[in-house]
Protein backbone atom coordinates (compact mmCIF):
# COMPACT_ATOMS: atom_id res chain seq x y z
CA UNK A 1 0.00 0.00 0.00
CA UNK A 2 1.33 3.52 -0.90
CA UNK A 3 1.23 5.93 1.91
CA UNK A 4 0.16 9.11 0.06
CA UNK A 5 2.22 12.42 0.99
CA UNK A 6 2.28 16.11 -0.11
CA UNK A 7 5.37 17.95 0.48
CA UNK A 8 3.75 20.75 -1.14
CA UNK A 9 1.55 21.25 1.96
CA UNK A 10 3.79 21.62 5.31
CA UNK A 11 2.82 19.86 8.36
CA UNK A 12 1.15 22.19 11.50
CA UNK A 13 2.64 21.53 15.22
CA UNK A 14 -0.27 19.27 17.31
CA UNK A 15 -1.53 22.52 19.14
CA UNK A 16 -5.14 23.32 20.10
CA UNK A 17 -5.16 26.06 17.21
CA UNK A 18 -4.03 23.50 14.35
CA UNK A 19 -6.73 20.56 15.97
CA UNK A 20 -9.57 23.53 15.79
CA UNK A 21 -8.86 24.29 12.02
CA UNK A 22 -8.83 20.33 10.93
CA UNK A 23 -12.32 20.03 12.83
CA UNK A 24 -14.18 23.10 11.49
CA UNK A 25 -12.93 22.54 7.73
CA UNK A 26 -13.82 18.65 8.22
CA UNK A 27 -17.06 19.18 10.26
CA UNK A 28 -17.97 21.89 6.87
CA UNK A 29 -17.12 19.49 4.41
CA UNK A 30 -19.41 17.25 6.58
CA UNK A 31 -22.09 19.06 6.85
CA UNK A 32 -22.07 20.14 3.52
CA UNK A 33 -22.48 16.56 2.19
CA UNK A 34 -25.62 15.92 4.64
CA UNK A 35 -26.70 18.85 2.86
CA UNK A 36 -26.36 17.29 -0.74
CA UNK A 37 -28.22 14.53 0.32
CA UNK A 38 -31.50 16.40 0.63
CA UNK A 39 -31.20 18.17 -2.19
CA UNK A 40 -33.78 15.86 -4.03
CA UNK A 41 -36.49 15.17 -1.48
CA UNK A 42 -38.06 18.25 -0.51
CA UNK A 43 -37.97 18.99 -4.53
CA UNK A 44 -39.87 15.97 -5.15
CA UNK A 45 -43.40 17.72 -5.17
CA UNK A 46 -41.75 20.32 -7.83
CA UNK A 47 -39.97 16.98 -9.66
CA UNK A 48 -43.19 15.15 -9.70
CA UNK A 49 -45.12 17.50 -11.25
CA UNK A 50 -42.36 18.88 -14.30
CA UNK A 51 -42.40 15.10 -15.21
CA UNK A 52 -45.26 13.40 -14.53
CA UNK A 53 -43.65 10.94 -11.81
CA UNK A 54 -44.74 8.70 -9.42
CA UNK A 55 -43.78 7.93 -6.33
CA UNK A 56 -42.14 4.64 -6.74
CA UNK A 57 -39.79 6.43 -9.73
CA UNK A 58 -39.11 9.14 -7.22
CA UNK A 59 -38.08 6.72 -4.30
CA UNK A 60 -35.94 5.20 -6.59
CA UNK A 61 -34.20 8.14 -7.07
CA UNK A 62 -32.65 8.09 -3.65
CA UNK A 63 -32.55 4.10 -3.62
CA UNK A 64 -30.32 5.10 -6.57
CA UNK A 65 -27.78 7.65 -4.91
CA UNK A 66 -27.73 5.40 -1.66
CA UNK A 67 -26.66 2.10 -3.42
CA UNK A 68 -24.02 4.02 -5.44
CA UNK A 69 -22.76 5.71 -2.52
CA UNK A 70 -22.58 2.25 -0.46
CA UNK A 71 -20.64 0.79 -3.13
CA UNK A 72 -18.81 3.62 -3.59
CA UNK A 73 -17.96 4.59 -0.12
CA UNK A 74 -16.24 0.91 0.24
CA UNK A 75 -13.78 1.71 -2.61
CA UNK A 76 -13.18 5.32 -1.54
CA UNK A 77 -11.67 4.11 1.37
CA UNK A 78 -8.79 2.01 -0.70
CA UNK A 79 -8.29 5.59 -2.61
CA UNK A 80 -8.06 7.22 0.81
CA UNK A 81 -5.22 5.32 2.08
CA UNK A 82 -3.39 5.19 -1.48
CA UNK A 83 -3.65 8.71 -2.84
CA UNK A 84 -4.59 11.05 0.54
CA UNK A 85 -7.58 12.30 2.10
CA UNK A 86 -7.55 15.47 1.05
CA UNK A 87 -6.84 14.46 -2.78
CA UNK A 88 -10.22 12.31 -2.21
CA UNK A 89 -12.66 14.58 -0.44
CA UNK A 90 -11.53 17.38 -3.60
CA UNK A 91 -13.13 14.63 -6.10
CA UNK A 92 -16.00 14.43 -4.30
CA UNK A 93 -16.95 17.70 -3.54
CA UNK A 94 -16.23 18.22 -7.37
CA UNK A 95 -19.16 15.31 -8.31
CA UNK A 96 -21.35 16.67 -6.29
CA UNK A 97 -21.12 19.95 -8.61
CA UNK A 98 -21.02 17.58 -11.75
CA UNK A 99 -24.36 15.96 -9.69
CA UNK A 100 -26.18 19.26 -8.66
CA UNK A 101 -25.71 21.06 -12.65
CA UNK A 102 -26.73 17.58 -13.96
CA UNK A 103 -30.21 17.50 -12.30
CA UNK A 104 -30.91 21.05 -12.87
CA UNK A 105 -30.53 20.55 -16.47
CA UNK A 106 -32.18 17.39 -16.37
CA UNK A 107 -34.33 16.85 -19.76
CA UNK A 108 -36.11 14.01 -18.26
CA UNK A 109 -36.37 11.07 -15.92
CA UNK A 110 -33.29 8.90 -17.17
CA UNK A 111 -31.02 11.99 -16.70
CA UNK A 112 -32.10 12.11 -13.05
CA UNK A 113 -31.51 8.53 -12.56
CA UNK A 114 -28.03 8.88 -14.05
CA UNK A 115 -27.15 12.50 -12.19
CA UNK A 116 -28.46 10.29 -8.61
CA UNK A 117 -26.15 8.14 -9.39
CA UNK A 118 -22.96 10.47 -9.60
CA UNK A 119 -24.54 12.55 -6.57
CA UNK A 120 -23.96 9.19 -4.35
CA UNK A 121 -20.34 8.64 -5.83
CA UNK A 122 -19.69 12.20 -4.62
CA UNK A 123 -21.09 11.39 -1.84
CA UNK A 124 -19.18 8.10 -0.87
CA UNK A 125 -16.04 9.60 -0.47
CA UNK A 126 -16.55 11.95 3.47
CA UNK A 127 -16.87 9.13 6.06
CA UNK A 128 -13.43 7.47 5.07
CA UNK A 129 -11.86 11.24 4.07
CA UNK A 130 -13.42 12.79 7.50
CA UNK A 131 -12.34 9.84 10.07
CA UNK A 132 -9.07 9.36 8.30
CA UNK A 133 -8.34 12.95 8.90
CA UNK A 134 -9.91 13.83 12.59
CA UNK A 135 -7.84 10.09 13.42
CA UNK A 136 -4.70 11.20 12.20
CA UNK A 137 -4.19 14.86 12.79
CA UNK A 138 -6.39 15.23 16.07
CA UNK A 139 -4.91 14.79 19.21
CA UNK A 140 -6.71 12.14 21.27
CA UNK A 141 -7.70 13.91 24.24
CA UNK A 142 -10.02 15.99 21.46
CA UNK A 143 -10.97 13.28 19.74
CA UNK A 144 -14.55 13.07 21.61
CA UNK A 145 -14.96 16.97 20.52
CA UNK A 146 -13.99 16.43 17.19
CA UNK A 147 -16.42 13.52 16.32
CA UNK A 148 -19.23 15.50 18.33
CA UNK A 149 -18.72 18.57 16.19
CA UNK A 150 -18.44 16.07 13.10
CA UNK A 151 -22.25 14.81 13.97
CA UNK A 152 -23.53 18.00 15.19
CA UNK A 153 -22.28 19.54 11.49
CA UNK A 154 -24.39 16.68 9.80
CA UNK A 155 -27.20 17.32 11.57
CA UNK A 156 -27.06 20.84 11.17
CA UNK A 157 -26.73 20.10 7.03
CA UNK A 158 -29.68 17.92 7.11
CA UNK A 159 -32.10 20.15 8.98
CA UNK A 160 -30.84 23.28 6.39
CA UNK A 161 -31.32 21.26 2.94
CA UNK A 162 -35.22 21.52 3.37
CA UNK A 163 -36.01 24.94 4.07
CA UNK A 164 -33.04 25.84 1.56
CA UNK A 165 -34.47 23.78 -1.61
CA UNK A 166 -38.07 24.20 -1.03
CA UNK A 167 -37.44 28.23 0.11
CA UNK A 168 -35.71 28.93 -3.52
CA UNK A 169 -37.61 26.55 -5.29
CA UNK A 170 -40.82 28.24 -3.87
CA UNK A 171 -39.58 31.99 -5.31
CA UNK A 172 -37.89 30.23 -8.72
CA UNK A 173 -38.11 26.77 -9.72
CA UNK A 174 -36.86 23.62 -8.72
CA UNK A 175 -33.78 23.81 -11.34
CA UNK A 176 -32.82 26.83 -9.21
CA UNK A 177 -32.22 25.59 -6.13
CA UNK A 178 -30.57 22.88 -7.84
CA UNK A 179 -27.92 25.44 -9.25
CA UNK A 180 -27.93 27.43 -5.69
CA UNK A 181 -26.89 23.72 -4.31
CA UNK A 182 -23.88 23.42 -7.27
CA UNK A 183 -22.81 27.04 -6.28
CA UNK A 184 -22.81 25.90 -2.32
CA UNK A 185 -20.88 23.27 -3.53
CA UNK A 186 -18.44 24.88 -5.17
CA UNK A 187 -17.55 27.56 -2.49
CA UNK A 188 -17.65 24.79 -0.19
CA UNK A 189 -14.75 22.81 -2.95
CA UNK A 190 -12.67 26.33 -2.48
CA UNK A 191 -12.78 26.71 0.73
CA UNK A 192 -11.60 23.08 1.82
CA UNK A 193 -8.47 23.50 -1.26
CA UNK A 194 -7.87 27.39 0.78
CA UNK A 195 -7.53 25.14 3.70
CA UNK A 196 -5.91 21.96 2.46
CA UNK A 197 -3.19 22.30 4.80
CA UNK A 198 -5.38 21.50 7.98
CA UNK A 199 -6.30 18.33 5.77
CA UNK A 200 -2.95 16.51 4.86
CA UNK A 201 -2.17 13.72 6.49
CA UNK A 202 2.10 13.08 5.86
CA UNK A 203 3.82 9.87 7.13
CA UNK A 204 5.11 12.63 10.12
CA UNK A 205 1.66 13.70 11.35
CA UNK A 206 0.24 9.84 10.79
CA UNK A 207 3.10 8.31 13.25
CA UNK A 208 2.42 11.15 15.58
CA UNK A 209 -0.59 10.08 16.63
CA UNK A 210 -0.36 6.49 15.99
CA UNK A 211 3.00 5.49 17.54
CA UNK A 212 4.34 9.13 19.17
CA UNK A 213 7.42 10.41 18.64
CA UNK A 214 9.70 7.27 18.34
CA UNK A 215 7.45 6.85 15.11
CA UNK A 216 8.09 9.94 13.97
CA UNK A 217 11.52 10.09 13.59
CA UNK A 218 10.97 7.03 11.78
CA UNK A 219 8.90 8.40 9.78
CA UNK A 220 11.29 11.17 9.11
CA UNK A 221 13.61 8.59 7.83
CA UNK A 222 11.70 7.08 5.66
CA UNK A 223 10.21 3.85 7.53
CA UNK A 224 6.42 3.61 7.82
CA UNK A 225 5.04 4.27 11.30
CA UNK A 226 4.45 0.91 13.62
CA UNK A 227 1.86 -1.52 12.42
CA UNK A 228 1.85 0.03 9.09
CA UNK A 229 1.94 -1.97 5.75
CA UNK A 230 5.03 -2.56 4.19
CA UNK A 231 5.62 -0.36 1.46
CA UNK A 232 5.64 -2.85 -1.80
CA UNK A 233 3.77 -6.06 0.20
CA UNK A 234 1.72 -7.72 -1.85
CA UNK A 235 -1.63 -6.42 -1.82
CA UNK A 236 -3.25 -9.09 0.02
CA UNK A 237 -2.15 -6.84 2.40
CA UNK A 238 -4.51 -4.26 1.71
CA UNK A 239 -7.54 -6.48 2.07
CA UNK A 240 -6.12 -8.62 5.33
CA UNK A 241 -8.53 -5.99 7.55
CA UNK A 242 -11.81 -7.93 5.99
CA UNK A 243 -10.76 -11.06 8.05
CA UNK A 244 -11.34 -9.06 11.15
CA UNK A 245 -14.74 -9.85 13.08
CA UNK A 246 -14.63 -5.98 14.24
CA UNK A 247 -15.42 -4.85 10.72
CA UNK A 248 -17.63 -6.76 10.25
CA UNK A 249 -19.02 -5.97 13.57
CA UNK A 250 -18.91 -2.53 12.72
CA UNK A 251 -20.81 -2.60 9.53
CA UNK A 252 -23.84 -4.81 10.90
CA UNK A 253 -23.81 -1.98 13.90
CA UNK A 254 -23.99 0.63 11.29
CA UNK A 255 -26.63 -1.24 9.26
CA UNK A 256 -28.55 -1.69 11.77
CA UNK A 257 -28.65 2.46 13.22
CA UNK A 258 -29.13 3.51 9.73
CA UNK A 259 -32.13 1.16 9.39
CA UNK A 260 -33.61 2.80 12.73
CA UNK A 261 -32.48 6.17 11.68
CA UNK A 262 -34.10 5.57 7.91
CA UNK A 263 -37.12 4.73 9.65
CA UNK A 264 -37.34 8.44 11.83
CA UNK A 265 -36.42 10.21 8.60
CA UNK A 266 -38.64 7.96 6.07
CA UNK A 267 -42.10 7.55 7.58
CA UNK A 268 -42.27 7.81 11.77
CA UNK A 269 -43.75 11.26 11.47
CA UNK A 270 -46.33 10.03 9.13
CA UNK A 271 -46.98 7.37 11.27
CA UNK A 272 -47.04 9.18 14.39
CA UNK A 273 -49.90 11.64 12.75
CA UNK A 274 -51.77 8.44 11.87
CA UNK A 275 -51.56 7.04 15.78
CA UNK A 276 -51.80 10.28 17.91
CA UNK A 277 -53.75 12.61 15.23
CA UNK A 278 -51.26 15.18 14.89
CA UNK A 279 -51.37 17.73 11.68
CA UNK A 280 -48.96 17.14 9.27
CA UNK A 281 -46.93 20.58 10.48
CA UNK A 282 -46.85 18.71 13.52
CA UNK A 283 -45.39 15.21 11.66
CA UNK A 284 -42.73 17.64 9.89
CA UNK A 285 -41.47 19.11 13.27
CA UNK A 286 -40.54 16.06 14.98
CA UNK A 287 -38.69 15.52 12.29
CA UNK A 288 -36.70 18.93 12.97
CA UNK A 289 -36.93 17.91 16.23
CA UNK A 290 -35.56 14.86 15.84
CA UNK A 291 -32.25 16.23 14.20
CA UNK A 292 -31.98 19.76 15.59
CA UNK A 293 -31.89 18.02 19.04
CA UNK A 294 -29.47 15.02 18.16
CA UNK A 295 -26.97 17.90 17.45
CA UNK A 296 -26.80 18.79 20.68
CA UNK A 297 -27.21 15.26 22.12
CA UNK A 298 -23.73 15.07 20.34
CA UNK A 299 -21.95 18.12 22.39
CA UNK A 300 -22.93 16.34 25.79
CA UNK A 301 -21.83 13.00 23.82
CA UNK A 302 -18.43 14.17 23.20
CA UNK A 303 -17.75 15.37 26.86
CA UNK A 304 -18.86 12.15 27.91
CA UNK A 305 -16.21 10.44 26.55
CA UNK A 306 -13.54 12.70 27.64
CA UNK A 307 -12.17 8.97 29.08
CA UNK A 308 -12.46 6.38 25.96
CA UNK A 309 -13.47 3.37 28.88
CA UNK A 310 -16.84 4.86 28.94
CA UNK A 311 -17.49 4.43 24.98
CA UNK A 312 -19.81 1.26 25.35
CA UNK A 313 -21.61 2.52 28.31
CA UNK A 314 -22.51 6.14 26.58
CA UNK A 315 -23.47 4.21 23.15
CA UNK A 316 -25.67 1.72 24.76
CA UNK A 317 -26.51 4.32 27.48
CA UNK A 318 -28.18 6.25 24.72
CA UNK A 319 -29.54 4.00 22.14
CA UNK A 320 -31.25 2.11 25.34
CA UNK A 321 -33.01 5.15 26.10
CA UNK A 322 -33.85 6.03 22.67
CA UNK A 323 -35.52 2.86 22.42
CA UNK A 324 -37.50 3.56 25.43
CA UNK A 325 -38.37 6.50 23.73
CA UNK A 326 -39.45 4.75 20.38
CA UNK A 327 -41.16 2.62 22.38
CA UNK A 328 -43.63 4.92 24.98
CA UNK A 329 -44.62 6.99 21.81
CA UNK A 330 -45.80 2.94 19.59
CA UNK A 331 -47.85 2.09 22.89
CA UNK A 332 -48.84 5.23 23.96
CA UNK A 333 -51.74 7.66 23.71
CA UNK A 334 -50.15 11.36 23.54
CA UNK A 335 -51.63 14.89 23.22
CA UNK A 336 -50.47 16.00 19.84
CA UNK A 337 -48.30 18.86 21.34
CA UNK A 338 -46.22 16.33 23.37
CA UNK A 339 -45.47 14.00 19.99
CA UNK A 340 -42.67 16.58 18.54
CA UNK A 341 -41.05 16.90 22.36
CA UNK A 342 -40.95 13.67 22.41
CA UNK A 343 -39.48 13.21 18.67
CA UNK A 344 -36.93 15.82 19.88
CA UNK A 345 -35.78 13.60 23.09
CA UNK A 346 -35.28 10.78 21.00
CA UNK A 347 -33.00 12.32 19.01
CA UNK A 348 -31.10 14.07 22.08
CA UNK A 349 -30.28 10.74 23.64
CA UNK A 350 -29.40 8.88 20.49
CA UNK A 351 -27.16 11.93 19.56
CA UNK A 352 -25.30 11.61 22.90
CA UNK A 353 -24.75 8.02 21.56
CA UNK A 354 -23.30 9.39 18.33
CA UNK A 355 -19.35 10.26 19.51
CA UNK A 356 -18.76 6.94 21.35
CA UNK A 357 -19.86 5.13 18.08
CA UNK A 358 -17.16 6.53 15.93
CA UNK A 359 -14.65 5.84 18.76
CA UNK A 360 -15.52 2.26 18.85
CA UNK A 361 -14.72 1.95 15.32
CA UNK A 362 -11.50 3.94 15.98
CA UNK A 363 -11.11 1.62 18.66
CA UNK A 364 -11.66 -1.36 16.39
CA UNK A 365 -9.35 -0.33 13.45
CA UNK A 366 -6.12 -1.69 13.12
CA UNK A 367 -2.89 0.89 12.40
CA UNK A 368 -2.43 1.45 8.82
CA UNK A 369 -6.00 0.71 7.55
CA UNK A 370 -8.05 3.83 9.02
CA UNK A 371 -9.15 4.88 5.34
CA UNK A 372 -10.35 1.02 4.05
CA UNK A 373 -11.62 0.36 7.31
CA UNK A 374 -14.19 3.58 7.88
CA UNK A 375 -15.02 2.81 4.11
CA UNK A 376 -16.45 -0.62 4.38
CA UNK A 377 -18.14 -0.09 7.94
CA UNK A 378 -19.89 3.14 6.96
CA UNK A 379 -21.01 1.85 3.82
CA UNK A 380 -23.26 0.03 6.43
CA UNK A 381 -24.77 3.38 6.29
CA UNK A 382 -26.13 3.30 3.14
CA UNK A 383 -26.98 -0.30 2.67
CA UNK A 384 -29.59 0.01 6.24
CA UNK A 385 -30.83 3.50 4.51
CA UNK A 386 -31.83 1.32 1.42
CA UNK A 387 -33.30 -1.34 3.15
CA UNK A 388 -35.32 0.95 5.71
CA UNK A 389 -37.41 2.60 3.38
CA UNK A 390 -39.59 -0.07 1.43
CA UNK A 391 -39.94 -2.50 4.79
CA UNK A 392 -41.42 1.02 6.53
CA UNK A 393 -43.11 1.57 3.67
CA UNK A 394 -44.76 -2.28 3.76
CA UNK A 395 -45.73 -1.18 7.25
CA UNK A 396 -47.31 1.95 6.57
CA UNK A 397 -49.20 0.74 3.28
CA UNK A 398 -50.63 -2.37 5.76
CA UNK A 399 -51.97 0.39 8.06
CA UNK A 400 -49.53 -1.05 10.61
CA UNK A 401 -49.09 2.30 12.08
CA UNK A 402 -48.16 1.68 15.59
CA UNK A 403 -45.72 -0.90 14.46
CA UNK A 404 -43.65 1.28 12.41
CA UNK A 405 -42.27 3.09 15.52
CA UNK A 406 -42.18 -0.67 17.95
CA UNK A 407 -39.65 -1.46 14.75
CA UNK A 408 -37.55 1.59 15.68
CA UNK A 409 -37.72 1.03 19.17
CA UNK A 410 -36.48 -2.84 18.28
CA UNK A 411 -33.65 -1.55 16.30
CA UNK A 412 -32.47 0.94 18.46
CA UNK A 413 -32.40 -1.61 21.14
CA UNK A 414 -30.43 -4.39 19.13
CA UNK A 415 -28.20 -1.86 18.80
CA UNK A 416 -27.15 -2.46 22.76
CA UNK A 417 -26.30 -5.86 21.97
CA UNK A 418 -23.91 -4.29 18.51
CA UNK A 419 -22.24 -1.80 20.85
CA UNK A 420 -21.09 -5.16 23.42
CA UNK A 421 -20.03 -6.91 20.25
CA UNK A 422 -17.93 -4.02 18.87
CA UNK A 423 -16.54 -3.25 21.97
CA UNK A 424 -15.09 -6.88 22.53
CA UNK A 425 -14.12 -7.16 18.86
CA UNK A 426 -12.16 -4.17 19.43
CA UNK A 427 -10.29 -5.80 21.85
CA UNK A 428 -9.32 -8.64 19.82
CA UNK A 429 -8.52 -6.24 17.22
CA UNK A 430 -6.14 -4.28 19.46
CA UNK A 431 -4.22 -7.84 20.83
CA UNK A 432 -3.75 -9.23 16.99
CA UNK A 433 -2.02 -5.44 16.13
CA UNK A 434 0.11 -5.63 19.43
CA UNK A 435 1.65 -9.49 18.53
Amino acid sequence: MTHATTAAAPEEPATFGADLRTISVVSVAHGGSHFAQLMLPPLFPFIAAAFALSNTQLGLLVSVFFVVSGVGQAFAGFLVDRHGADRVLFAGLALLVVAALGLAASPGYAALLLFAGVAGLGNCVFHPVDFSILNARVQSRRLGHAYAAHGISGALGWAAAPVFMVGIAALGSWRTALFAVAAAMAALLALVVWQRRSLVVTSRVHAVREGGAAAAGAAEAGAAPAGAPAEGRHNESEFHFLRLPAVWTCFVFFLIFAAALGGVQSFAPAAAAKVHGITAEQAAWCLSAYMVCSAFGSLLGGQLITDPRRTAWVAGGGFGLAALVALVIGVGHWPPAWVPVLCGLMGFVSGTAGPSRDLLVKQATPPGATGRVYGVVYSGLDAGLVVAAPLFGLLMDAGHYRAVWLGVALLFAVLIVTVVNVKRSSHGTLRAAAA
